[in-house]
């Protein structure tokens, strides 16, 4: 037998050992194709470590139930889940600090990182619309939304109360900045669902995000609330002449978070540390329309490599969009959460 050395062995300890194949839970799509060549691939190619994305619907009940037996390392979520996820001791703590340093603190917009998750980039809820459908006048404002008698035919809404609420209230003229404080009182509630009311025949509902675009190219619907970034897809590849009323869009912030359960913590850091660095943000960016959350990679967004468009005038905080916008308040989405969900059921169950 070959005789090693007690110098020869404690060398042989001291090598990292490489760790294994990262599991990352994201919503499908064009989304997760963009992450894909954006973050994913050049992430193997240089640390030759596989990422394998697994499709989830981003509840925190898919986090609770889901990651411990698909071993999931890192999880994209809404900024407001997040903040739940984090409460429940779903997530670990993350010190931004450590991982990206104090000068990176102040690049975070609109929000900075919280106790658990760390921003990533900027989408928005729109309305879109199937231009055929309106061969004369276009939708342009939110208020069109809930207009049946000038724009006709069914509206595809996200199966929940999340930012058809807004949108009413906007549509009822209250201003964007008191929105978030009369949809936390009784009489802002009713107000959104009277609204709602109206609409209620022409209701088409989804629950995955990819289907509200299906829906207005397969002529379903010719109104839909969806992810500006789907729509843009969309339309890019020329599946359906879709188009975006960019009035009333409603700004969230997707974030990065590692599962609490997670037995590759410091792997799933490096990929967390690589898929937060300006360049890697701006790339993501030119291959889908959803904003980096750090300012110094906006300078970096250039064309869409298979396109050649310029991607910056499609990014949902881009100066040059018209019309009403609310940044989503993740504390008040995840405050409310509860209350949302049993006064969206009550409504949904409701007999007239």
């Amino acid at each position: 037998m070959p005789r090693f050395s007690l110098a020869c062995v404690c060398l042989m300890l001291a090598l990292p050992v490489a760790a294994g194949d990262l599991t990352v839970a994201t919503w499908g799509g064009a989304y997760e194709a963009a992450q894909r060549r954006a973050i994913f691939a050049p992430f193997s190619k240089t640390t030759a470590q596989v990422v394998t994305p697994v499709q989830y619907d981003g509840s925190v009940a898919a986090l609770r139930d889901r990651a411990g037996p698909e071993d999931w390392d890192l999880v994209d979520m809404l900024a407001d889940q997040a903040r739940v996820a984090c409460a429940a001791g779903l997530l670990q703590t993350l010190e931004a600090r450590d991982l990206l340093g104090n000068a990176a603190l102040p690049d975070f917009t609109p929000h900075g990182p919280t106790r658990c998750a760390i921003p990533q980039n900027v989408y928005a809820r729109v309305m879109a619309y199937d231009e055929r459908a309106f061969p004369g006048v276009k939708p342009t404002r939110i208020e069109d939304f809930f207009d049946t008698a000038r724009f006709p035919g069914k509206r595809a809404l996200q199966r929940g109360p999340d930012g058809i609420l807004e949108w009413a209230l906007l549509a009822e003229g209250v201003p964007p900045e008191q929105v978030y404080g009369l949809l936390s009182t009784d009489r802002g509630l009713r107000l959104a669902f009277r609204k709602l009311d109206t609409i209620r025949d022409e209701i088409l509902w989804w629950d995955d995000p990819a289907e509200a675009a299906r829906m207005l190219a397969e002529g379903r619907a010719v109104l839909a609330s969806g992810f500006n970034g789907r729509f843009f897809d969309l339309a890019a590849r020329g599946v359906a002449p879709v188009d975006i009323v960019w009035d009333g869009r409603i700004i969230g912030t997707e974030v990065w978070a590692i599962p609490a359960g997670t037995d590759q913590p410091q792997a799933a850091r490096g990929l967390l540390e690589f898929a937060l660095r300006p360049a890697t943000m701006a790339r993501f960016s030119e291959l889908i329309p959803y904003g980096p959350a750090r300012r110094s990679a906006f300078e970096r967004i250039g064309l869409n490599p298979d396109t050649g468009a310029p991607m910056r005038v499609h990014l949902p905080n881009a100066p040059q969009h018209a019309g009403r916008a609310l940044v989503r308040d993740a504390a008040w989405y995840a405050n409310t959460r509860d209350l949302r969900r049993r006064r969206f059921q009550a409504w949904l169950e409701r007999e007239d």
